[in-house]
């Protein structure tokens, strides 16, 4: 079994910040196997925020779908198999928190009791403001426009949205229902910018557009559009900071207009577009 960071092989890790309270490090994939990969294994436990891409993580029968609407946890000395359904890179922020920290942070019923800390789920859905705070984290660490003390604030601020139960959502669904779900995941991120109608989601996943709406609320505790919208959202905050040209940004997402994106983009994280891209640039 290999003793890994929650990403062994084919990848570019760059640590963006370490210190005695969190580390930060910066993966990207750079594609791999649609199948399941060799088995690995966390040395640390991790919560890992993806923001660009997809990938499938299987632990023992169990399956979490990573995309930039989820925050996916690695518990130390636990095997896992990843899959890449999905063709091109991913990236995600990896990010470790000292265990008394974690322990403040996390509700008691997440966290298995133990030597080692873990979590109890493998996954968990997170809402617009921990993307948005995901986005402007890695911008400004990589712009080297971030103070420790400030980036320490805002990382535990994160961890802490993600982990609290007013935004986290635990599925009341089958196992059936949520591979369904899954399924449909996967097929979203194969192409974010597409403007999915439901007929066309329901041919591709062979099931009908009203049962797909059901199960997809039962299971994710947010329609199927919005989800959606939130991976588009997402992907123009892992590209704003180097997209000058927002219109162009904003059709290449498949929104129908620059006042659309900008509307949209407001509703969920409270800024525009325009101001969001001057604060990852902020010196």
């Amino acid at each position: 079994m290999a003793r890994s960071d929650p990403t062994a092989s084919e990848l570019s890790v760059n640590a963006s910040l370490e210190t005695a309270s969190v580390s930060v490090r910066n993966v990207v994939c750079h594609g791999g196997c649609a199948h399941r990969g060799p088995e690995e294994c966390a040395a640390s436990t991790y919560l890992v925020f993806p923001y660009r891409g997809l990938y499938v993580r299987h632990v023992g029968r169990d399956q979490a779908v990573a995309d930039a609407n989820h925050v996916v946890f690695f518990n130390a000395d636990e095997g896992y198999r990843i899959a890449h359904p999905v063709e091109g890179s991913d990236a995600s922020l990896s990010v470790q928190v000292a265990a008394p920290l974690l322990e403040e942070l996390a509700p008691v019923s997440s966290l298995e009791q133990g030597p080692v800390h873990g979590f109890r789920t493998h996954h968990r859905r997170i809402d617009p403001g921990a993307q948005a705070m995901v986005a402007l984290l890695r911008h400004r660490l990589e712009q080297g426009t971030m103070e420790p003390l400030e980036a320490e604030t805002l990382l535990l601020n994160l961890v802490g949205r993600s982990l609290g139960p007013r935004t986290s959502h635990a599925p009341e669904a089958t196992q059936g229902q949520r591979r369904l779900a899954d399924r449909v995941k996967v097929l979203l991120a194969s192409d974010v910018s597409r403007r999915w109608s439901l007929a066309d989601v329901g041919v591709e996943i062979g099931a009908s557009p009203v049962y797909l709406t059901q199960v997809f609320q039962r299971v994710e505790g947010i329609p199927l559009y919005r989800y959606q919208l939130r991976l588009r959202l997402a992907r123009a905050l892992d590209l704003m900071a180097t997209q000058d040209d927002l219109s162009a940004l904003a059709a290449d997402l498949g929104f129908s207009s620059h006042s659309h994106f900008t509307a949209v983009f407001r509703q969920a994280y409270g800024q525009s577009p325009a101001d969001f891209r001057r604060s990852t640039r902020r010196t």
